[in-house]
């Protein structure tokens, strides 16, 4: 295998890394990549070039880790900007649900669509978080809610990958909502979740993790247990979708069986916090369905820091709860709404978010032997990334070590 050796130098490098503080911000550093992974990183003093290898003068540009979104709804039919208005003359989440909208709307019009046609629909939306320098992506199912359209939404999210320079993770998240023809059923669904979904899912290969929708609108702390118990069986890492309506003791269960993440958290209480602390579980916050829903029980934050429970964000990118396809405008919101620093609101889509995702052993922080997934941007101070809004200061981005 031949060796390429790529040096970046005068860069402003926010490593992120877990032992050093704040950003881990090295003024004035290169960085030596090789094959597409860090081979050395730190002050441009000390690096070794040799005359073949090209360098890239960064002119003082800070350089973070491609930023990653850890939770979306990214492949999806249909709009719901209707749902948009209604809410705004006084409906409630739950409300537009129980009536046979919100979530449900989404799996009909998702149902009628193509593979084709959810790809087309998620690229738009795909390529402008791109261009904020994202390198990895979250994206779930849950809009089918059968198995051919399950399966159709996650070939699609995985397609994606295949048509741009960057890391799609897929999760399973068949236990999103009751469908219609399982009206008053939802025990024989999850049966059918666990029985027929999971295993062709995870015989073709098409996830890497398993979620749920564990609320007063979704499925209960029981049934939610009986996915989690088949994802075990099957292998599959887990994470959920709890205690954003209330406390159903869902982050203290998704602790439990080890999970990757909790999400939401508005209404998590001390034991969700303390098993999730234990576990090593983080806490995926998302700002933006705080916002589109004008929620106003903010997540137990400061608890969370006292745990030291990791703290992740991201955007929840959906047609309904989180319309939003711009990470730079969640690092604004998780500090503005949710009184987070700058500095946790970087590493939430950095380091804690890889960790949402099992990937923080390759990508995340800018550490010797991880990927080069790089951002390069045209600020001064890394708290610029958090504090303007619309506005995208984004120089380049680079996948494995390869302009992007």
């Amino acid at each position: 295998m031949l060796t390429h050796i790529h040096v970046l130098r005068h860069g402003r490098f926010a490593t992120m890394a877990p032992s050093d503080p704040g950003h881990g911000l090295i003024e004035d550093g290169a960085m030596v990549i090789e094959n597409g992974r860090i081979a050395w990183i730190g002050p441009d003093s000390e690096v070794a070039v040799e005359d073949d290898h090209p360098v890239t003068d960064l002119e003082g540009r800070l350089v973070t880790p491609a930023l990653i979104d850890c939770h979306t709804h990214l492949v999806f039919g249909g709009s719901r900007a209707r749902e948009f208005e209604m809410r705004l003359e006084g409906a409630t989440y739950e409300e537009l649900a129980r009536a046979g909208g919100g979530i449900l709307s989404t799996v009909k019009a998702t149902r009628a669509a193509s593979e084709p046609d959810l790809v087309d629909a998620a690229l738009p939306h795909l390529d402008h978080l791109l261009a904020e320098g994202l390198g990895c992506i979250e994206i779930k199912s849950g809009y089918g809610l059968d198995l051919e359209t399950e399966l159709r939404m996650l070939r699609a999210a995985r397609h994606l990958a295949k048509l741009r320079p960057v890391r799609v993770r897929t999760t399973f998240l068949g236990a999103h909502a009751l469908p219609s023809e399982y009206a008053d059923r939802a025990d024989d669904y999850i049966d059918f979740v666990c029985d027929e979904v999971m295993p062709a899912v995870k015989a073709e290969g098409l996830t890497d993790a398993v979620d749920a929708f564990c609320e007063t609108i979704g499925f209960t702390p029981e049934q939610t247990r009986r996915v989690f118990a088949r994802a075990g069986e099957l292998g599959l890492p887990v994470k959920l979708h709890a205690e954003q309506l209330s406390d159903q003791g869902g982050a203290a269960l998704a602790a439990s069986f080890g999970a990757l993440s909790a999400d939401h958290l508005e209404y998590l209480g001390e034991s969700g916090i303390a098993a999730m602390a234990t576990a090593g579980t983080v806490a995926v916050l998302l700002p933006g369905a705080f916002y589109t829903l004008r929620e106003t029980k903010l997540p137990p934050i400061e608890a969370l820091r006292a745990a030291g429970v990791p703290i992740a964000i991201a955007t929840d990118s959906n047609p309904g709860s989180s319309p939003i396809s711009s990470i730079l405008l969640i690092l604004n919101m998780a500090c503005t709404l949710f009184r987070l620093t700058p500095a946790e609101a970087l590493a939430g889509v950095t380091r804690e978010a890889a960790k949402a995702l099992g990937l923080h052993g390759s990508i995340g922080t800018l550490e010797v032997g991880k990927d080069a997934d790089l951002a390069v941007w045209d600020v001064a101070e890394p708290a610029e990334l958090a504090y303007r809004a619309g506005f995208n200061p984004l120089h380049q981005r680079l996948i494995r070590g390869e302009a992007a």
